[in-house]
C-alpha cells in the first residue's frame, strides 16, 4: 500500500491477539497497519474507541467478533471506511445458546478458570479436528493468545459479546467494496453465514478456503495474498473513481 493509500485496521476475534495474523505479510504495507484491541464491554463503546482511534480512511479487516465489530463501526461511519473485509464472521443477532454459553464462560472465569483453558475447550472448533490433532504449533499459538488475551480482557470481551444486535438486516445501506471470507471447515461460523452477508451486501465478493474457524491463523499466505490483492483491484479503484 502507498503512504496515502488506506491504512488497513486488523481487529482479531475473541480471545484472540495480533499473532492472528503475523504470518499473512500484512507489516510489509507501506500504507501503515494497526492492530486495535477489542476491549470494552459494549459493541456501542466498542464502535465509539475504535472511531477515536482509526485514521480518517481505513481499510477494517475484521475475524469473528471483529468483524462484527467491523461491521457495526461501517455502519456508524461509512465515510470513514474505504473498504471492509469479513472473515470467519456472522451479522446475525446472538442465539439464545449463544448468549447461555458466553454467561457459561464467565461463570468459569469467575470460579478461577483460565482465558488458555477455554481456549482449550474449544481447540477443534477453532482449528478443525485434523488441524488440532496435527498441528500442534499452531495449537500452541492458540491457546498462547488466550494467555495473552487474559481472564479479565476476555471477560470484556464476552460481555461485549452479550450486547451485539442484529446487523445483517441492515448491511444493504453499506456501499464500500467487502469481502468476505470463509473457512470451509468452520463450525462456528459455518459458510452460510457468510453467504447470509454477501447477499445483503450490495458490493460484496465471497472467497472460501479450506480452513477452520482461525482462518488467518491457518492459511496465513493465502490469506494475505487475497487481501491485497482485492485492496488493489477494489479498494483502490473505489478511491479513484
Amino acid at each position: 500500500m502507498s503512504a496515502s493509500a488506506p491504512k488497513l485496521v486488523l481487529l482479531a476475534g475473541m480471545n484472540c491477539t495480533a499473532d492472528l495474523w503475523a504470518d499473512a505479510g500484512f507489516d510489509t504495507e507501506g500504507g501503515g497497519v494497526i492492530r486495535p484491541t477489542l476491549d470494552r464491554p459494549s459493541l456501542r463503546a466498542q464502535v465509539e474507541a475504535l472511531l477515536a482511534e482509526m485514521p480518517a480512511q481505513s481499510v477494517i479487516v475484521g475475524h469473528s467478533l471483529g468483524g462484527i465489530v467491523g461491521m457495526a463501526i461501517a455502519l456508524a461511519a461509512p465515510h470513514r471506511v474505504t473498504g471492509l473485509c469479513l472473515v470467519s464472521t456472522n451479522a446475525k443477532a446472538p442465539t439464545d445458546a449463544q448468549r447461555a454459553g458466553w454467561n457459561e464462560w464467565i461463570r468459569r472465569l469467575d470460579d478461577g478458570a483460565s482465558a488458555r483453558a477455554l481456549q482449550q475447550s474449544i481447540l477443534e472448533p477453532l482449528l478443525g479436528e485434523s488441524v488440532a490433532a496435527e498441528r500442534p504449533d499452531l495449537v500452541e499459538r492458540t491457546l498462547r493468545m488466550g494467555d495473552e488475551t487474559g481472564d479479565d480482557l476476555l471477560r470484556t470481551q464476552l460481555q461485549l459479546q452479550l450486547t451485539r444486535v442484529d446487523l445483517l438486516s441492515r448491511l444493504s445501506s453499506l456501499r464500500m467494496p467487502t469481502l468476505v471470507v470463509s473457512g470451509l471447515d468452520d463450525v462456528i461460523c459455518p459458510p452460510h453465514f457468510h453467504t447470509e452477508i454477501v447477499s445483503a451486501l450490495p458490493d460484496a465478493r465471497l472467497v472460501s478456503l479450506d480452513a477452520g474457524h482461525l482462518l488467518p491463523l491457518e492459511r496465513p499466505r493465502e490469506f494475505g495474498d487475497l487481501v491485497r490483492s482485492w485492496c488493489a483491484q477494489r479498494v483502490r479503484a473505489s478511491a479513484v473513481a
